[in-house]
């Protein structure tokens, strides 16, 4: 997967802001936020999306988000609200064929969210 920009920033030949880290997930500013925090949640293992991780290790889907909810309650997210988002596929707006969970908060989410 030496490609993945997300495994690229996992082995550190490339760049990003890293604002939470654990033995299975990292979590790094969106490069393109939707929100004032835009944050995603990636497992170090790859996996192209949700549908993959499910196959082969359903807990890597509950460890993102523990951490994703650790980063919420630590910078008091949630307190307020919060979403969470999964893209799966080309039609379902994955845009990085490598799971990731995203984290929006900061402001009033609408619905329908697209």
């Amino acid at each position: 997967m030496g490609e993945c920009p997300f495994c690229q920033i996992i082995q550190g030949k490339a760049r990003a802001i890293i604002v939470l880290q654990n033995e299975d997930v990292i979590a790094i500013n969106d490069i393109n936020p939707q929100a004032p925090v835009h944050i995603l949640f990636i497992p170090k293992r790859h996996y192209e999306n949700v549908v993959d991780a499910m196959e082969q290790d359903g807990s890597v889907v509950e460890r993102l988000f523990r951490a994703a909810i650790q980063y919420a309650k630590s910078s008091g997210l949630s307190d307020r609200g919060f979403r969470f988002v999964i893209n799966c596929g080309r039609d379902g707006g994955q845009t990085v064929p490598h799971l990731h969970l995203h984290l929006l908060g900061d402001r009033q989410m609408t619905w329908p969210p697209g």
